[in-house]
């Protein structure tokens, strides 16, 4: 496990048509807007152009310092040196994760709206623990609502960052920090404007 899971604000690109240079130029001016690590998201592009995004992405997130996670995809993250990977209910374990990627890696787990789920994470060598959607989320509309006072008891129960997701925007944010959240992980509030 590690101790530079950053905190302030994770940009979670999308899928979708956005060429790569495209996807670059978004990613670059998140972290000109203070990104402090970026989480590369797509499961609708064929592997081989996948891993040609991802590639490009680590070394953009390598020249500007940003840590590179690879979400759901561990032979991913693996192949294009990326800091770590993202893992939902349904991806790769978390041990099996930690073996193929080492010590040093950022592994993260989603808990939803599950601070048993977190506890597990946390005792199986977690570096972080996302939970959400509090707000209503375009990326992920369907997905099972967690309230505020989630993140208070994680805080009082868990010693790993905690990252907060789903419709944050810059209105809505920072209750979830005053709430026990470390790290605010938002998609759309970073990657769905034009500025």
């Amino acid at each position: 496990m590690t101790d530079t899971v950053p905190a302030g604000l994770y940009a979670l690109t999308g899928g979708g048509s956005r060429t790569e240079g495209g996807l670059l130029e978004g990613v670059a001016a998140a972290i000109r807007g203070g990104a402090r690590w970026v989480q590369y998201r797509d499961k609708d592009a064929p592997p081989d152009t996948r891993a040609a995004r991802a590639k490009a992405l680590r070394r953009l997130c390598n020249e500007c310092g940003v840590p590179l996670i690879v979400n759901d995809d561990v032979a991913l993250a693996r192949a294009v040196g990326a800091a770590g990977v993202h893992l939902g209910r349904d991806d790769a374990s978390l041990q099996a994760a930690r073996e193929t990627l080492g010590a040093g890696a950022l592994i993260g787990i989603s808990c939803y709206d599950s601070l048993d789920r977190a506890r597990a994470a946390e005792a199986g060598g977690a570096d972080y623990v996302a939970f959400g959607r509090f707000f209503p989320s375009r990326t992920k509309p369907r997905a099972t609502p967690a309230p505020i006072g989630l993140l208070r008891r994680a805080r009082a129960a868990l010693s790993v960052p905690i990252v907060a997701i789903g419709g944050i925007t810059p209105e809505n944010g920072a209750a979830l920090i005053v709430a026990g959240a470390d790290v605010l992980a938002v998609g759309h509030g970073v990657f769905g404007h034009a500025d």
